[in-house]
């Protein structure tokens, strides 16, 4: 360490005096000091020319450019739950994919299970980005040649939602014309956007069709039907493909076993169902917590259309094969048949081989009490039926990837930091 306190060895005339609130330099000082400023400047532009002869610098990266035969498709909150879950579907049947997140929700772990899965150049790129920073957005799709956008990327707990609802209409309205403005200036046709069953409410009949009237009653599926309205009157003088798909609740994970759900933990009091089973049979926390019981419904608890994440980026992936220019899809994506949270709780005990314990509890704020989907329509238009429809095998599922990844994607990643 250098002695702050050591004696001075320079005689004080030569160094920089002030006088009447000025600095009067030490020439020679300021000579060199211009001197070193040069020689940065005579380096950088030497690199610069070095690297315009390089015959890969003027090469632009196959990501910016179309290509005949190959789909590129933008995948907003890749790093996500689902929005992973789709990447691997896309890449596996050879699409193009390049990943935005800005990691708030997501899991670098994902990105890096999906790069070693598929090494090979131009197949996947990930963006770290916010889709709150339009000017961010724009470069990206100045710098892309997308043919497709799903647009998974948004908070999405529906207590969270009440309590800072604010965010949520940042996040997902906010941010869905943001991507919707990008899509429309560099000229992207086709826009999968991926919505809920939220937007509905708490609806008089059931099941849900597509007809079925939104009301939505919180802040989350407001800001939904927001986003969806934006995406619509946009089209009416537009000729982009569009796919809205409004999706129930999504339980399981990769069958093979290579991604998963990972929540924030301090999400854990807002997210899924099937997650708070599974922390309730880790012992991470006590019990689980089933809110409401006297809705009027069979067993007086919230009946709910559990759709597997396999069967749900199948849906994707169809919805992006059949879009045509010009039109428009909407689309429920669900099993056809309600569950209640009793009989989901029977079932994750069952999955987990756990006695759970279960606390009953006051009704939680803008929860409704039954919604389960008409599958009809995209049965009928894209010939999606869901396939994996027992509960307990696709909580079983999930269960696996999560005894092997306690620490969710962190161990995953701490590996493949270490070998690479």
């Amino acid at each position: 360490m250098q002695n702050l306190g050591r004696t001075r060895s320079q005689p004080r005339s030569n160094r920089s005096m002030p006088l009447g609130g000025m600095d009067y330099a030490d020439p020679k000082k300021k000579s060199n000091y211009v001197g070193k400023i040069l020689m940065a400047a005579m380096l950088t532009a030497l690199c610069i020319l070095m690297l315009k002869q390089s015959p890969s610098f003027n090469t632009p990266s196959v990501f910016s450019r179309h290509e005949p035969g190959v789909t590129h498709v933008l995948v907003t909150g890749g790093a996500g739950y689902i929005g992973s879950h789709a990447a691997l579907r896309l890449l596996k049947e050879s699409y193009r994919v390049t990943i935005v997140d800005n990691l708030s929700r997501g899991n670098l772990g994902a990105i890096r299970i999906l790069q070693e899965l598929f090494p090979e150049p131009g197949r996947l790129q990930f963006i770290y980005a916010d889709l709150g920073d339009a000017k961010s957005v724009h470069k990206i799709f100045s710098q892309n040649a997308f043919d497709a956008v799903m647009h998974f990327a948004a908070v999405a707990y529906v207590g969270e939602s009440t309590l800072d609802p604010l965010k949520y209409y940042h996040n997902i309205t906010s941010n869905t014309l943001t991507v919707l403005e990008a899509m429309a200036t560099h000229g992207v046709p086709t826009l999968i956007y991926s919505s809920t069953c939220a937007t509905y409410g708490e609806p008089e009949k059931m099941p849900i069709t597509e007809g079925t009237p939104q009301l939505p009653i919180n802040p989350y599926g407001k800001a939904k039907k927001m986003a969806e309205d934006i995406i619509l009157d946009f089209h009416k003088n537009s000729n982009m493909a569009v796919m809205i798909l409004r999706y129930f609740n999504v339980i399981g994970s990769d069958p093979d076993g290579r991604l998963g759900e990972a929540p924030r933990p301090e999400l854990r009091e807002h997210g899924r169902i099937s997650g708070a089973c599974f922390d309730a049979a880790r012992g991470i926390i006590p019990g689980l917590k089933v809110r409401g019981t006297d809705y009027k419904t069979p067993d007086g608890t919230c009946i709910r259309d559990y759709i597997d994440v396999t069967d749900l980026v199948d849906a994707h992936v169809k919805a992006l094969e059949k879009a045509r220019p010009g039109k428009v899809g909407i689309y429920n994506v669900g099993t056809g048949r309600g569950r209640s949270v009793k009989e989901f709780v029977e079932a994750c005990k069952a999955a987990t081989g756990v006695p759970i314990k279960v606390d009953f509890l006051p009704r939680r704020p803008g929860d409704y009490a039954e919604v389960y989907s008409d599958p009809t329509k995209i049965r009928n238009e894209l010939n999606w039926t869901a396939k994996y429809t027992d509960l307990q095998e696709s909580l079983q599922v999930a269960w696996r990837w999560q005894k092997s990844h306690l620490n969710g994607y962190v161990s995953s990643l701490a590996t493949s930091l270490a070998t690479s």
